[in-house]
Formats: structure tokens, sequence, C-alpha cells
């Protein structure tokens, strides 16, 4: 799904992906220029690889300071956003729900959930006087399995997942849409991170199914990708608070 597909309605929307420089936010982002957005990504890291046009602000958003620098600094670029893709996140560091510390769940919750949530807080008021805009919640398909051992993880996806629903409902009269999007496994550099380090923890545990998905293959970012697309294009706009969940038929529904 690029731009030929109808998407052209991103032609001049000024977009902000987070965790935009790897993985699923490298090609959220490819797929916005390739609709004619006008896009930011953030990350912790460098900004190599990304395309042509598309502005960099390295961002640690684990802390309130670091979301507030990203959003002052795309807000002095952009003059505000059009589209808000919440992708950046992580997994590890894998522990038995025992072993999580109080650290540990805060930083899960810091990246994988309050990042978000400050982030939107910064970035929406622009969105609701404009009455248009469109957010986008990258989750993971792994929550309604509470999966060990990264409890701690999905649980600040769930947390996402609820207020993403919330929100959307309180930007609704605003003409302001917000989704969600699950990725099952997808084949990215910290996707095989992750799996390696879960097979490692889960060895003297009972056996897990790794099996492919129903659909035969691990997911591509561009299949996330693509889903996040049509979440924020036109085609749509009469979608708010839905999970849309792209994993190749691997968990229930």
């Amino acid at each position: 799904m690029a731009g030929e597909t109808g998407a052209r309605g991103l032609v001049g929307k000024r977009a902000l992906v987070t965790g935009g420089t790897r993985g699923i936010g490298a090609a959220v982002v490819r797929r916005l220029v390739e609709a004619g957005a006008q896009v930011v990504a953030s990350a912790r890291g460098g900004a190599e690889g990304l395309p042509d046009g598309v502005g960099f602000v390295a961002a640690d958003l684990r802390t309130r300071e670091g979301v507030e620098a990203l959003a002052d600094a795309v807000l002095e670029r952009l003059g505000g956003v059009d589209v808000l893709v919440d992708n950046a996140g992580g997994a590890r560091p894998f522990r038995h729900a025992w072993e999580i510390t109080d650290e540990a769940w805060q930083e899960q919750l810091d990246l994988n959930y309050l990042a978000s949530v400050r982030l939107d807080a910064l970035l929406t008021p622009g969105m609701r006087e404009r009455r248009s805009g469109a957010v986008v919640h990258v989750s993971s398909a792994a929550v309604p399995t509470s999966a060990p051992p990264f409890l701690h993880y999905t649980a600040a996806k769930a947390a996402l997942e609820n207020y993403s629903r919330g929100l959307a409902l309180e930007l609704a009269p605003f003409g302001v849409r917000v989704n969600a999007v699950s990725p099952g496994r997808t084949a990215t550099p910290g996707g095989e991170a992750t799996r390696e380090e879960w097979g490692k923890l889960v060895e003297a545990g009972p056996g897990q199914d790794v099996t492919a998905p129903p659909l035969g293959r691990e997911g591509r970012p561009e299949d996330i990708a693509d889903a996040v697309l049509f979440l924020v294009s036109d085609r749509s706009s009469w979608l708010t608070g839905r999970n849309l969940t792209v994993d190749g038929g691997e968990f229930p529904a």
C-alpha cells in the first residue's frame, strides 16, 4: 500500500513517528513519505537510513523531559502535527514475574505507556484546534496472552490499549481519530533479539509453540506499516477507538 492506493490525502500532512529509524517505525516512515506526508522521525540512536527529506530528532522518551524536548522540537520544525504514530517501545529485559524489579516495571511503563500519554497531551491540542488529526498507538498482539517472561511489557501495552480507546472518545467530537495497531511476530532486528532472549529464558520452563502463524510466515515491517497508513489516511475516516491486530492469524481475536 503506497501513495497510489488512495492515501494521497496525506500530501502536505505533517507527521511524527517515534522509534522511526528501525524496523516497524522505519517502514512507517517510508510509507508516510510515499503517501506525500512531511515526516519527522525520532529515536534514541542515530538517523542513518532515513529517506531524503525526513527530519530527525534524537529523543529518549523514557522521561517526561525527553518527551517535552521532542514535542518542542517538532512543533518548532513543523508548526504542528496532523499525524502522530506512537511507535517507540521495547520488551527487554525479560524476567520471570517474581524477578521483575520496581525499576523494571517503571521503565516499561515509562517507555511503552507513559511516553505516548505524555506526547499525545502535548501534540493533540493543535489537532483539536484544527478539528482534524490521526493518532496511532503501536501495541502488541501478545497482550491478550499476558505471556511470560515479559509480563511488565504486556501489562504496559494493555494500559496503552485501554488509554487509546478512552482518548479516542475524548477527541472524537473534535474530529481527531485515535486507533491502535497490534503487531504479531515481525521480522525486525529487535524482534529477532527478543525471540532469542525469550527462548533462552524459557528453556527450563514449559515448551513454547514456535510454529509459523496460520498464514505461513512472520510479518514484515511493511505489513504493519500498511495498517498504520490505512488508519491515518482518509480511507479510515469513520474508524476510531479500534485496535487492528496484524499477526498472520496467530493470536486469538
